[in-house]
């Protein structure tokens, strides 16, 4: 069976020299699907990687891997996949659980959206599945923070239903072996196209864990293992030598540096004042220190002090400096300049947030904070064991 047998094209492609181009038969050539996915999978069965996800059946835990998994390794995200399953060991406990225990759990892997779409989506599956996960691709996609890759990733490892994938290492195996010579986000539904083709549906399962695993391991960013790769008589970029150069990339514009001031602020009784920031957002519902961006011309300390009265409605003094932190994110950078301050007056209001607490220093383990936060605590602890 040929690549182009079965499906019409998407709109034609252009290619570096502006020639149109498909991603089937006519740029992979005479290579049947057979031969692709049958090299494909007698490496996987030889090759595989041992993950602890492979070793179940069971939709949930299957889910859990799959969300913890979208821009996290794989060595960082198996210590965290096991504990939540120890806290969490069925969509029935993850649905009645409280979010703070749930971000608790999440606390270091980022992207803490993931956590409050798995929270809200197994309330969903107890509401209106009956606690089970569904076998039906539309039906998973409509779920909180499930979209075609992740439904695609756990129905063929939990039902083996053929439904294709294209994660980020999938998408690079896809491009070079079709030595795809633009972006590939200017080709998705080319390369989704060639995915579904490609697909196994006897063995989806184990193709779509052997395609993520090409990529992981031999097909990977940089200095790809290409002669150990079981696609390398088929792999175009192989034998034109391109492979390092693929897949292309966009410019993209240096990301944006934030300066922010943070308040530690103690009272009298020597209690820490935190807030939890609001649903929405990237870190929402996670606890911090309170805190804002600087303005123009405007120093450390004047921050802190206008952002801690537009905030949270009180007066403080700050102190001396704790600890600066510098952090990335995704989309931006920030220098969290973090100084001690005593409360002078005013009763705080979750003004900007979704609500204050004054803790202890021993309590601040109790709460689920942002990884950047964490550092500050460290800060702090050091400094009262001095």
């Amino acid at each position: 069976m040929a690549l182009s047998g079965k499906r019409s094209h998407p709109p034609a492609l252009k290619d570096s020299a502006g020639d149109d181009y498909y991603l089937t038969s006519s740029v992979i050539g005479d290579f049947s699907i057979v031969d692709l996915r049958q090299s494909l999978l007698n490496w996987y069965y030889q090759f595989s990687r041992d993950l602890p996800w492979r070793h179940s059946r069971d939709p949930y835990a299957i889910w859990v891997s799959e969300i913890m998994l979208q821009q996290t390794q794989v060595k960082t995200v198996i210590p965290y996949y096991e504990r939540w399953l120890e806290w969490f060991p069925t969509v029935e406990d993850l649905a009645m659980a409280d979010q703070q225990r749930v971000l608790k759990a999440w606390q270091g892997l980022g992207y803490y959206a993931r956590a409050r779409n798995l929270h809200l989506a197994a309330q969903e599956l107890v509401k209106h599945h009956n606690g089970k996960f569904p076998d039906q691709l539309e039906v998973a996609i409509s779920l909180p923070g499930i979209g075609r890759t992740t439904a695609g990733g756990i129905l063929s490892a939990a039902f083996n239903q053929p439904v294709p994938i294209l994660d980020g290492n999938v998408k690079r195996v896809l491009v070079r072996l079709v030595a795809l010579q633009i972006p590939p986000n200017r080709a998705i539904a080319h390369l989704w196209q060639l995915s579904e083709s490609l697909l196994d549906p006897q063995h989806a399962r184990d193709f779509n864990q052997a395609l993520m695993d090409l990529g992981a391991t031999l097909c990977t960013p940089h200095k790809p293992d290409c002669p150990h790769c079981p696609w390398k008589l088929y792999c175009q970029a192989y034998n034109l030598g391109i492979q390092s150069q693929l897949p292309m990339t966009e410019t993209r514009a240096p990301i944006p540096r934030k300066m922010i001031g943070v308040a530690v602020i103690w009272n009298d009784q020597g209690q820490i004042l935190i807030d939890r920031r609001r649903q929405s957002g990237l870190l929402g519902g996670l606890w911090e220190f309170p805190g804002g961006k600087l303005e123009p011309g405007e120093t450390v300390e004047g921050c802190i002090q206008r952002e801690i009265r537009e905030e949270l409605g009180i007066e403080i003094q700050v102190g001396d400096r704790l600890i600066t932190v510098e952090h990335t994110y995704s989309h931006f950078h920030v220098t969290l300049n973090v100084h001690h301050c005593q409360h002078i007056s005013g009763e705080p209001q979750p003004i900007e947030c979704d609500e204050v607490r004054w803790v202890t220093l021993t309590e601040l383990e109790q709460y689920p904070f942002p990884k950047a936060n964490v550092q500050i605590i460290e800060a702090l602890k050091q400094k009262a064991a001095e």
